[in-house]
Protein backbone atom coordinates (compact mmCIF):
# COMPACT_ATOMS: atom_id res chain seq x y z
CA UNK A 1 0.00 0.00 0.00
CA UNK A 2 1.28 3.28 -0.80
CA UNK A 3 2.10 5.78 1.79
CA UNK A 4 2.76 9.31 0.30
CA UNK A 5 1.90 11.12 4.02
CA UNK A 6 4.43 14.02 3.33
CA UNK A 7 4.34 17.47 1.16
CA UNK A 8 7.21 18.40 -0.98
CA UNK A 9 8.06 22.13 0.26
CA UNK A 10 11.15 24.21 -0.48
CA UNK A 11 13.41 21.06 -2.19
CA UNK A 12 12.52 18.55 0.83
CA UNK A 13 9.83 16.34 1.81
CA UNK A 14 7.79 17.71 4.91
CA UNK A 15 5.01 16.54 6.95
CA UNK A 16 1.73 18.32 7.66
CA UNK A 17 1.64 21.01 9.79
CA UNK A 18 -1.37 18.72 11.16
CA UNK A 19 -1.80 15.14 10.34
CA UNK A 20 -5.32 14.50 8.62
CA UNK A 21 -4.72 10.88 6.26
CA UNK A 22 -7.19 10.43 3.94
CA UNK A 23 -7.54 6.99 2.05
CA UNK A 24 -7.24 6.61 -1.75
CA UNK A 25 -9.07 3.95 -3.13
CA UNK A 26 -8.33 1.97 -6.09
CA UNK A 27 -11.43 1.92 -8.50
CA UNK A 28 -11.30 -1.64 -10.08
CA UNK A 29 -11.18 -3.25 -6.35
CA UNK A 30 -12.60 -0.86 -4.40
CA UNK A 31 -10.35 -1.34 -2.00
CA UNK A 32 -7.61 0.94 -0.07
CA UNK A 33 -5.00 1.80 -2.56
CA UNK A 34 -2.92 3.64 -0.52
CA UNK A 35 -2.94 7.13 1.92
CA UNK A 36 -2.07 10.83 1.55
CA UNK A 37 -2.53 13.72 4.11
CA UNK A 38 -4.49 16.07 3.53
CA UNK A 39 -3.13 19.61 3.84
CA UNK A 40 -4.57 22.86 5.37
CA UNK A 41 -3.90 26.62 5.37
CA UNK A 42 -0.59 26.52 7.04
CA UNK A 43 0.93 24.11 4.64
CA UNK A 44 -0.71 26.17 1.94
CA UNK A 45 1.63 29.17 3.60
CA UNK A 46 4.48 27.07 3.37
CA UNK A 47 4.46 25.74 -0.09
CA UNK A 48 3.77 29.69 -1.64
CA UNK A 49 6.25 31.45 0.98
CA UNK A 50 9.17 28.87 -0.50
CA UNK A 51 7.78 29.89 -4.06
CA UNK A 52 8.22 33.40 -3.58
CA UNK A 53 11.87 33.13 -2.24
CA UNK A 54 12.37 30.96 -4.73
CA UNK A 55 11.24 33.27 -8.02
CA UNK A 56 13.74 36.70 -6.88
CA UNK A 57 16.25 34.03 -8.09
CA UNK A 58 14.49 31.61 -10.42
CA UNK A 59 12.31 34.39 -12.33
CA UNK A 60 15.68 36.28 -13.11
CA UNK A 61 17.13 32.86 -14.70
CA UNK A 62 18.50 32.81 -18.61
CA UNK A 63 17.30 30.41 -20.89
CA UNK A 64 19.89 28.02 -20.79
CA UNK A 65 19.42 27.87 -17.54
CA UNK A 66 15.89 26.60 -17.85
CA UNK A 67 16.73 24.50 -21.33
CA UNK A 68 19.05 22.53 -18.79
CA UNK A 69 16.98 22.07 -16.81
CA UNK A 70 14.26 20.46 -18.81
CA UNK A 71 16.68 18.15 -20.04
CA UNK A 72 17.14 17.26 -16.47
CA UNK A 73 13.33 16.86 -15.80
CA UNK A 74 13.20 15.15 -18.97
CA UNK A 75 15.60 12.54 -18.28
CA UNK A 76 14.22 12.00 -14.58
CA UNK A 77 10.68 11.56 -16.09
CA UNK A 78 11.93 9.35 -18.56
CA UNK A 79 13.09 6.91 -15.85
CA UNK A 80 9.96 6.88 -14.06
CA UNK A 81 7.89 5.91 -16.83
CA UNK A 82 6.76 2.74 -15.71
CA UNK A 83 6.22 3.72 -12.02
CA UNK A 84 4.02 6.25 -13.33
CA UNK A 85 2.04 4.13 -15.49
CA UNK A 86 1.42 1.49 -12.54
CA UNK A 87 0.29 5.17 -10.36
CA UNK A 88 -2.26 6.15 -13.13
CA UNK A 89 -4.06 2.69 -13.69
CA UNK A 90 -4.08 2.39 -9.60
CA UNK A 91 -5.39 5.72 -9.03
CA UNK A 92 -8.24 5.97 -11.38
CA UNK A 93 -8.82 2.67 -13.73
CA UNK A 94 -6.66 3.70 -16.87
CA UNK A 95 -6.19 0.25 -18.51
CA UNK A 96 -2.22 -0.60 -18.68
CA UNK A 97 -2.03 -0.46 -22.58
CA UNK A 98 -4.04 3.56 -21.92
CA UNK A 99 -1.89 4.28 -19.32
CA UNK A 100 1.71 3.23 -21.23
CA UNK A 101 0.49 4.40 -24.52
CA UNK A 102 -1.23 7.57 -23.81
CA UNK A 103 -1.30 8.92 -20.18
CA UNK A 104 2.50 9.24 -19.41
CA UNK A 105 3.60 9.96 -22.95
CA UNK A 106 1.60 12.84 -23.09
CA UNK A 107 2.66 13.90 -20.20
CA UNK A 108 6.12 13.38 -21.21
CA UNK A 109 5.49 15.27 -24.77
CA UNK A 110 4.81 18.42 -22.67
CA UNK A 111 7.77 18.56 -21.65
CA UNK A 112 9.74 18.00 -24.78
CA UNK A 113 7.68 20.68 -26.45
CA UNK A 114 8.36 23.04 -24.52
CA UNK A 115 11.94 22.70 -24.62
CA UNK A 116 11.93 22.60 -28.38
CA UNK A 117 9.96 25.82 -28.34
CA UNK A 118 11.83 27.28 -25.46
CA UNK A 119 14.82 27.21 -27.88
CA UNK A 120 13.89 29.71 -30.49
CA UNK A 121 10.91 31.81 -27.53
CA UNK A 122 11.85 35.62 -27.86
CA UNK A 123 9.92 37.10 -25.13
CA UNK A 124 11.01 40.88 -26.96
CA UNK A 125 9.81 42.94 -29.53
CA UNK A 126 10.20 46.15 -30.72
CA UNK A 127 7.60 48.82 -31.15
CA UNK A 128 9.16 51.84 -32.81
CA UNK A 129 11.10 53.12 -29.69
CA UNK A 130 9.15 51.13 -27.35
CA UNK A 131 10.57 47.46 -26.33
CA UNK A 132 7.57 45.17 -25.37
CA UNK A 133 9.02 42.30 -23.08
CA UNK A 134 7.45 39.47 -21.70
CA UNK A 135 8.40 38.57 -17.94
CA UNK A 136 7.18 35.43 -15.97
CA UNK A 137 4.10 35.99 -14.04
CA UNK A 138 5.61 34.98 -10.52
CA UNK A 139 4.21 32.18 -7.93
CA UNK A 140 1.56 29.59 -9.93
CA UNK A 141 -0.82 27.66 -8.46
CA UNK A 142 -2.13 24.91 -10.03
CA UNK A 143 -4.92 22.51 -9.40
CA UNK A 144 -5.37 19.42 -11.14
CA UNK A 145 -8.09 16.47 -11.99
CA UNK A 146 -8.35 12.95 -11.27
CA UNK A 147 -9.01 12.08 -15.11
CA UNK A 148 -5.96 12.96 -17.23
CA UNK A 149 -3.63 13.29 -13.81
CA UNK A 150 -0.44 13.62 -15.43
CA UNK A 151 -1.17 14.81 -18.65
CA UNK A 152 -2.28 18.07 -16.59
CA UNK A 153 0.42 18.38 -14.24
CA UNK A 154 2.96 18.45 -16.80
CA UNK A 155 0.80 20.72 -19.63
CA UNK A 156 1.07 23.05 -16.55
CA UNK A 157 4.19 22.64 -15.30
CA UNK A 158 6.28 22.09 -18.39
CA UNK A 159 5.84 26.02 -19.57
CA UNK A 160 5.86 27.51 -16.61
CA UNK A 161 8.91 26.00 -15.39
CA UNK A 162 9.97 27.21 -19.20
CA UNK A 163 9.45 30.91 -18.77
CA UNK A 164 10.96 30.79 -15.55
CA UNK A 165 7.67 30.72 -12.93
CA UNK A 166 7.86 28.93 -9.62
CA UNK A 167 5.34 27.24 -7.79
CA UNK A 168 2.50 25.04 -5.82
CA UNK A 169 0.88 22.37 -7.26
CA UNK A 170 -2.24 20.84 -5.66
CA UNK A 171 -2.67 17.23 -7.51
CA UNK A 172 -6.61 15.88 -7.17
CA UNK A 173 -7.08 13.85 -4.12
CA UNK A 174 -8.71 11.35 -5.52
CA UNK A 175 -6.27 10.27 -7.64
CA UNK A 176 -3.36 11.89 -6.08
CA UNK A 177 -0.19 9.03 -6.72
CA UNK A 178 0.98 9.87 -9.99
CA UNK A 179 1.21 13.64 -8.91
CA UNK A 180 3.29 12.59 -5.88
CA UNK A 181 6.19 10.68 -8.41
CA UNK A 182 5.82 13.62 -10.51
CA UNK A 183 7.27 15.49 -7.39
CA UNK A 184 10.14 12.60 -7.18
CA UNK A 185 10.98 13.14 -10.30
CA UNK A 186 11.14 17.56 -10.32
CA UNK A 187 13.45 16.78 -7.17
CA UNK A 188 15.69 13.68 -9.12
CA UNK A 189 16.13 16.75 -11.35
CA UNK A 190 17.73 19.14 -9.14
CA UNK A 191 15.01 21.48 -9.75
CA UNK A 192 16.11 24.70 -7.49
CA UNK A 193 14.59 24.69 -3.73
CA UNK A 194 11.16 26.38 -3.85
CA UNK A 195 10.77 26.49 -7.43
CA UNK A 196 8.15 23.34 -7.34
CA UNK A 197 6.01 22.64 -4.16
CA UNK A 198 3.45 19.76 -3.75
CA UNK A 199 0.62 19.95 -0.66
CA UNK A 200 -1.89 17.30 -1.74
CA UNK A 201 -5.72 18.58 -0.28
CA UNK A 202 -9.20 18.94 -1.17
CA UNK A 203 -10.33 21.85 -2.87
CA UNK A 204 -12.44 23.36 -0.53
CA UNK A 205 -9.47 23.71 2.04
CA UNK A 206 -6.19 23.67 0.01
CA UNK A 207 -7.64 24.60 -3.27
CA UNK A 208 -9.21 27.57 -1.94
CA UNK A 209 -6.62 28.57 -0.12
CA UNK A 210 -4.33 28.53 -2.82
CA UNK A 211 -6.82 30.49 -5.02
CA UNK A 212 -7.27 33.11 -2.60
CA UNK A 213 -3.72 33.42 -1.10
CA UNK A 214 -2.22 37.18 -1.43
CA UNK A 215 1.22 36.06 -2.78
CA UNK A 216 -0.04 33.74 -5.33
CA UNK A 217 -0.05 35.47 -8.67
CA UNK A 218 -1.93 33.31 -10.87
CA UNK A 219 -4.15 30.03 -10.77
CA UNK A 220 -4.62 27.58 -13.20
CA UNK A 221 -7.17 25.00 -12.69
CA UNK A 222 -8.32 22.30 -15.12
CA UNK A 223 -11.89 20.41 -13.15
CA UNK A 224 -15.51 21.00 -13.77
CA UNK A 225 -17.10 24.49 -14.56
CA UNK A 226 -18.85 24.64 -11.12
CA UNK A 227 -15.43 24.10 -9.56
CA UNK A 228 -13.75 27.13 -11.80
CA UNK A 229 -16.42 29.19 -10.47
CA UNK A 230 -15.62 28.65 -6.77
CA UNK A 231 -12.19 29.36 -7.90
CA UNK A 232 -12.72 32.40 -9.60
CA UNK A 233 -14.69 34.04 -6.82
CA UNK A 234 -11.96 32.73 -4.24
CA UNK A 235 -9.41 34.69 -6.38
CA UNK A 236 -11.52 37.76 -7.07
CA UNK A 237 -10.37 39.44 -3.92
CA UNK A 238 -6.94 39.89 -4.64
CA UNK A 239 -7.43 40.43 -8.59
CA UNK A 240 -4.90 37.46 -9.65
CA UNK A 241 -4.80 35.57 -12.70
CA UNK A 242 -7.21 33.00 -13.14
CA UNK A 243 -6.54 30.25 -16.32
CA UNK A 244 -9.46 27.89 -16.59
CA UNK A 245 -9.68 24.60 -18.53
CA UNK A 246 -13.12 23.67 -17.52
CA UNK A 247 -16.17 21.18 -18.78
CA UNK A 248 -16.95 20.76 -22.17
CA UNK A 249 -20.01 18.60 -24.46
CA UNK A 250 -18.28 18.54 -27.91
CA UNK A 251 -20.41 17.88 -31.18
CA UNK A 252 -19.26 15.45 -33.15
CA UNK A 253 -21.00 16.35 -36.87
CA UNK A 254 -21.27 13.96 -39.88
CA UNK A 255 -22.52 15.58 -42.27
CA UNK A 256 -23.43 13.83 -45.41
CA UNK A 257 -20.62 13.32 -47.60
CA UNK A 258 -18.36 11.42 -44.50
CA UNK A 259 -17.76 7.77 -44.59
CA UNK A 260 -20.88 7.31 -42.40
CA UNK A 261 -19.86 3.45 -41.34
CA UNK A 262 -16.14 4.43 -40.33
CA UNK A 263 -17.49 7.98 -39.07
CA UNK A 264 -19.90 6.53 -36.88
CA UNK A 265 -17.82 3.82 -35.53
CA UNK A 266 -14.52 5.76 -34.77
CA UNK A 267 -17.00 8.18 -32.97
CA UNK A 268 -17.80 5.72 -31.03
CA UNK A 269 -14.59 4.25 -29.97
CA UNK A 270 -13.15 8.10 -29.33
CA UNK A 271 -16.09 8.48 -27.25
CA UNK A 272 -15.04 5.48 -25.09
CA UNK A 273 -11.81 6.28 -24.50
CA UNK A 274 -10.24 6.48 -20.67
CA UNK A 275 -14.11 5.22 -20.11
CA UNK A 276 -15.00 8.45 -21.33
CA UNK A 277 -13.91 10.33 -18.52
CA UNK A 278 -12.37 13.60 -20.72
CA UNK A 279 -13.78 17.09 -21.02
CA UNK A 280 -12.79 16.87 -25.02
CA UNK A 281 -14.33 14.08 -25.79
CA UNK A 282 -17.44 13.73 -28.43
CA UNK A 283 -20.21 13.42 -26.56
CA UNK A 284 -22.47 14.37 -28.93
CA UNK A 285 -22.94 12.69 -32.74
CA UNK A 286 -24.67 14.79 -34.90
CA UNK A 287 -25.60 12.91 -38.12
CA UNK A 288 -28.39 13.20 -40.80
CA UNK A 289 -31.81 12.42 -39.30
CA UNK A 290 -32.75 10.31 -42.19
CA UNK A 291 -30.25 8.43 -41.07
CA UNK A 292 -30.41 7.58 -37.29
CA UNK A 293 -31.63 4.04 -38.15
CA UNK A 294 -28.39 3.06 -39.81
CA UNK A 295 -26.57 4.46 -36.99
CA UNK A 296 -28.02 2.88 -34.32
CA UNK A 297 -26.60 -0.41 -35.81
CA UNK A 298 -23.17 0.73 -36.47
CA UNK A 299 -23.48 2.20 -33.05
CA UNK A 300 -24.45 -1.08 -31.64
CA UNK A 301 -21.64 -3.12 -33.24
CA UNK A 302 -19.24 -0.52 -32.20
CA UNK A 303 -20.29 -1.06 -28.51
CA UNK A 304 -19.96 -4.81 -28.62
CA UNK A 305 -16.64 -4.67 -29.66
CA UNK A 306 -15.72 -2.75 -26.93
CA UNK A 307 -13.93 -4.73 -23.98
CA UNK A 308 -14.22 -3.96 -20.43
CA UNK A 309 -12.77 -5.19 -17.39
CA UNK A 310 -9.81 -4.92 -15.27
CA UNK A 311 -7.03 -2.39 -16.05
CA UNK A 312 -4.53 -4.94 -15.61
CA UNK A 313 -5.88 -7.03 -18.46
CA UNK A 314 -6.22 -6.24 -22.40
CA UNK A 315 -9.52 -4.75 -22.24
CA UNK A 316 -10.73 -0.66 -23.65
CA UNK A 317 -12.42 0.11 -20.81
CA UNK A 318 -11.40 0.25 -17.12
CA UNK A 319 -13.61 1.52 -14.10
CA UNK A 320 -14.62 5.24 -14.18
CA UNK A 321 -12.49 6.95 -11.15
CA UNK A 322 -15.36 6.80 -7.59
CA UNK A 323 -18.39 5.77 -6.16
CA UNK A 324 -19.56 9.04 -6.57
CA UNK A 325 -18.89 9.17 -10.37
CA UNK A 326 -20.52 6.14 -11.11
CA UNK A 327 -23.71 7.16 -9.25
CA UNK A 328 -23.56 10.20 -10.83
CA UNK A 329 -22.93 8.33 -14.26
CA UNK A 330 -25.95 6.07 -13.49
CA UNK A 331 -28.45 8.88 -12.51
CA UNK A 332 -28.15 10.61 -15.97
CA UNK A 333 -28.39 7.33 -18.03
CA UNK A 334 -31.69 6.47 -15.75
CA UNK A 335 -32.38 10.58 -16.87
CA UNK A 336 -31.69 9.35 -20.66
CA UNK A 337 -34.22 7.05 -20.39
CA UNK A 338 -36.83 9.11 -18.29
CA UNK A 339 -36.61 11.80 -21.08
CA UNK A 340 -37.32 9.30 -23.72
CA UNK A 341 -34.47 8.69 -25.77
CA UNK A 342 -33.45 5.38 -27.04
CA UNK A 343 -31.08 3.39 -25.61
CA UNK A 344 -29.15 1.26 -28.61
CA UNK A 345 -26.14 -0.32 -25.74
CA UNK A 346 -25.42 -0.05 -22.82
CA UNK A 347 -27.88 1.50 -19.77
CA UNK A 348 -28.06 0.80 -16.18
CA UNK A 349 -25.96 -1.15 -14.01
CA UNK A 350 -22.67 -3.06 -13.65
CA UNK A 351 -21.34 -5.14 -17.01
CA UNK A 352 -21.98 -8.28 -16.58
CA UNK A 353 -19.39 -10.06 -14.58
CA UNK A 354 -17.91 -7.30 -13.22
CA UNK A 355 -19.91 -6.81 -9.69
CA UNK A 356 -17.02 -5.71 -7.45
CA UNK A 357 -15.19 -1.94 -9.17
CA UNK A 358 -16.69 1.20 -10.54
CA UNK A 359 -17.64 0.30 -13.83
CA UNK A 360 -20.35 1.44 -16.31
CA UNK A 361 -21.81 -0.51 -19.04
CA UNK A 362 -20.77 1.49 -21.99
CA UNK A 363 -24.22 3.31 -23.52
CA UNK A 364 -25.11 4.80 -26.39
CA UNK A 365 -28.60 6.74 -26.76
CA UNK A 366 -30.16 7.22 -30.21
CA UNK A 367 -32.94 9.84 -30.97
CA UNK A 368 -31.66 12.45 -28.81
CA UNK A 369 -33.48 15.98 -29.00
CA UNK A 370 -30.53 18.64 -28.26
CA UNK A 371 -32.61 19.37 -25.03
CA UNK A 372 -32.38 16.50 -23.02
CA UNK A 373 -30.56 16.25 -20.02
CA UNK A 374 -28.22 13.87 -21.03
CA UNK A 375 -27.61 16.27 -24.40
CA UNK A 376 -26.93 19.42 -21.85
CA UNK A 377 -24.55 18.22 -19.00
CA UNK A 378 -21.65 16.81 -19.17
CA UNK A 379 -21.91 12.94 -18.21
CA UNK A 380 -17.91 12.46 -17.63
CA UNK A 381 -18.61 8.33 -18.45
CA UNK A 382 -18.74 6.13 -21.58
CA UNK A 383 -21.79 7.86 -22.64
CA UNK A 384 -22.86 8.80 -26.43
CA UNK A 385 -25.84 10.65 -27.64
CA UNK A 386 -26.84 10.61 -30.82
CA UNK A 387 -28.91 13.60 -32.48
CA UNK A 388 -30.19 14.06 -35.77
CA UNK A 389 -30.60 17.31 -37.64
CA UNK A 390 -32.22 18.08 -41.27
CA UNK A 391 -29.43 20.12 -43.09
CA UNK A 392 -25.61 21.55 -42.35
CA UNK A 393 -27.01 24.55 -41.05
CA UNK A 394 -29.24 22.87 -38.36
CA UNK A 395 -26.24 21.07 -37.65
CA UNK A 396 -24.34 23.72 -36.68
CA UNK A 397 -26.93 25.44 -34.59
CA UNK A 398 -27.25 22.35 -32.78
CA UNK A 399 -23.52 21.97 -32.41
CA UNK A 400 -23.08 25.42 -30.77
CA UNK A 401 -26.55 25.18 -28.73
CA UNK A 402 -24.81 24.13 -25.59
CA UNK A 403 -22.95 26.26 -22.97
CA UNK A 404 -19.35 24.80 -23.53
CA UNK A 405 -17.34 25.64 -25.98
CA UNK A 406 -14.49 23.46 -25.44
CA UNK A 407 -14.07 21.08 -28.40
CA UNK A 408 -15.89 20.17 -31.68
CA UNK A 409 -15.30 17.63 -34.49
CA UNK A 410 -16.42 17.39 -37.87
CA UNK A 411 -16.39 14.22 -40.56
CA UNK A 412 -16.61 14.93 -43.86
CA UNK A 413 -15.55 13.90 -47.45
CA UNK A 414 -14.62 17.13 -48.44
CA UNK A 415 -12.15 18.74 -46.66
CA UNK A 416 -12.52 22.43 -47.80
CA UNK A 417 -16.63 21.84 -46.96
CA UNK A 418 -14.93 20.44 -43.51
CA UNK A 419 -13.15 23.42 -42.89
CA UNK A 420 -16.17 26.13 -43.51
CA UNK A 421 -17.93 23.81 -41.02
CA UNK A 422 -15.01 24.48 -37.95
CA UNK A 423 -14.62 27.43 -39.04
CA UNK A 424 -18.59 28.27 -37.46
CA UNK A 425 -18.08 26.07 -34.48
CA UNK A 426 -17.41 28.00 -31.47
CA UNK A 427 -14.93 25.86 -29.42
CA UNK A 428 -11.21 26.30 -28.61
CA UNK A 429 -9.98 23.12 -30.75
CA UNK A 430 -12.37 21.76 -33.65
CA UNK A 431 -10.70 18.56 -35.15
CA UNK A 432 -11.09 17.39 -39.08
CA UNK A 433 -11.98 14.35 -40.10
CA UNK A 434 -10.21 12.73 -36.29
CA UNK A 435 -7.11 14.24 -36.81
CA UNK A 436 -4.45 13.40 -34.24
CA UNK A 437 -4.21 15.65 -30.82
CA UNK A 438 -1.28 18.14 -31.59
CA UNK A 439 0.43 19.36 -28.40
CA UNK A 440 1.80 22.30 -30.40
CA UNK A 441 -1.56 23.07 -30.52
CA UNK A 442 -3.48 25.67 -28.04
CA UNK A 443 -5.66 24.37 -25.80
CA UNK A 444 -8.72 25.55 -24.11
CA UNK A 445 -12.51 26.36 -24.63
CA UNK A 446 -14.89 28.97 -25.34
CA UNK A 447 -17.61 29.83 -23.07
CA UNK A 448 -18.19 28.02 -20.16
CA UNK A 449 -15.49 25.86 -20.79
CA UNK A 450 -13.00 28.52 -19.59
CA UNK A 451 -10.54 31.14 -20.31
CA UNK A 452 -7.08 30.70 -21.92
CA UNK A 453 -5.28 28.34 -23.72
CA UNK A 454 -3.11 25.50 -22.78
CA UNK A 455 -0.34 23.50 -24.80
CA UNK A 456 2.66 24.63 -27.04
CA UNK A 457 3.99 28.54 -26.95
CA UNK A 458 0.33 29.62 -26.43
CA UNK A 459 0.87 28.37 -22.85
CA UNK A 460 3.91 30.27 -22.62
CA UNK A 461 2.10 33.79 -22.78
CA UNK A 462 -0.20 32.22 -20.20
CA UNK A 463 2.05 32.26 -17.71
CA UNK A 464 3.52 35.50 -18.65
CA UNK A 465 2.95 39.18 -18.03
CA UNK A 466 3.68 42.12 -20.14
CA UNK A 467 5.66 44.86 -19.72
CA UNK A 468 6.28 48.54 -21.98
CA UNK A 469 9.49 50.09 -21.86
CA UNK A 470 9.27 53.50 -23.87
CA UNK A 471 11.98 55.01 -24.85
CA UNK A 472 14.41 51.54 -24.96
CA UNK A 473 15.40 52.34 -28.54
CA UNK A 474 15.56 55.93 -28.46
CA UNK A 475 18.03 57.13 -31.29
Amino acid sequence: MRNYLDFYINGAWVAPVQPRPLDVINPATEQVAGRISLGQAADVDRAVEAARRAFIRFGRSSKAERLDLLDAVIAAFQARQQDMADAVREEMGAPTALAVGAHVPFALAHFLTARQLLVDFDPDVAMGTTRLTKEPIGVVAMITPWNWPLNQIACKVAPALAVGCTMVLKPSEVAPFSGHIFAEVMHAAGVPAGVFNLVHGDGPTVGAALSSHPHVDMVSFTGSTRAGVEVARNAASTVKRVHQELGGKSANIILEDADFAASVRKGVEAMMVNSGQSCNAPSRMLLPARRMAEARDIARAAIAAQKVGAPTEDVHLGPVVSDVQWNRIQALIEKGIAEGATLVAGGPGKPEGLNQGYYVRPTVFADVDNQMTIAREEIFGPVLVMIGYDDEEQAIEIANDTPYGLAGYVQSGDLERGRAVAARIRAGQVALNYAPLDLAAPFGGYKQSGNGREWGEHAFHEFMEVKAVLGYNAA
